[in-house]
């Protein structure tokens, strides 16, 4: 019988991107909208590793079901790390994709392509229905802005995140090949060995 794994997101896009990635193993996902006491985790921590803590120890403490919660977003060197934690709403409004990338291409605009360089982070965290961080994973992938949006798969920065190995973007690339090339993918793959110690459990 499947165990429980609550997703600690309310951002259905990225739900969308984490089923693929669990489908082997015998989870039942479950989104934290299924939970209507379940209080929005504010996301005001100072780096990837806080965020990511702060949402899955207070969605399993708050429904008592395990918990898996990431948090990701793009860095720029050039930018002195931004967007960094604040990817998601970096134009002002949470979620706002055209005016994020708006924002992020006026400010790379000037940049030689040399000094566009960027990469991916995700930081995901299983904790336990106590609310213990039982493990935590880090992924990055690596790669250069464009000027321009070119592809419209993904979400967030995809469109504008040249893979140098494929000479396509994120939001060119099927959801396969991104699926192996992620941040996310690569985070959740850390996880694994926890989230199979999780399964070999009892009840």
């Amino acid at each position: 019988m499947p165990r429980r794994l609550v997703i600690g997101s309310r951002n259905r896009k990225k739900i969308e991107e984490l089923r693929p990635l669990l489908a082997d193993l015998p989870l039942e996902l479950v989104p934290v909208t299924a939970f209507s006491d379940v209080p929005e985790i504010a996301e005001d921590g100072t780096s990837f590793l806080e965020n990511a803590t702060k949402k899955a120890v207070g969605v399993a403490w708050a429904a008592r079901e395990w918990t898996l919660a990431e948090d990701s977003g793009l860095v720029v060197p050039a930018l002195s790390g931004a967007p960094g934690i604040h990817s998601a709403y970096y134009a002002g409004r949470h979620g706002a994709d055209a005016e994020n990338n708006a924002k992020l291409m006026a400010e790379v605009a000037n940049l030689p392509a040399e000094k566009r360089d960027a990469h991916y982070v995700c930081v995901a965290v299983l904790a336990d229905p106590e609310g213990t961080v039982v493990a935590s994973s880090e992924g990055r992938c690596h790669g250069r802005l464009l000027t321009e949006p070119s592809g419209s798969s993904g979400f967030g920065y995809d469109p504008l995140f040249l893979v140098p190995e494929f000479h396509r973007t994120f939001g060119e690339l099927s959801p396969l090949i991104k699926q192996v090339l992620s941040h996310r993918s690569r985070a959740i793959a850390g996880l694994r060995p926890a989230l199979k110690q999780m399964l070999g459990a009892g009840a």
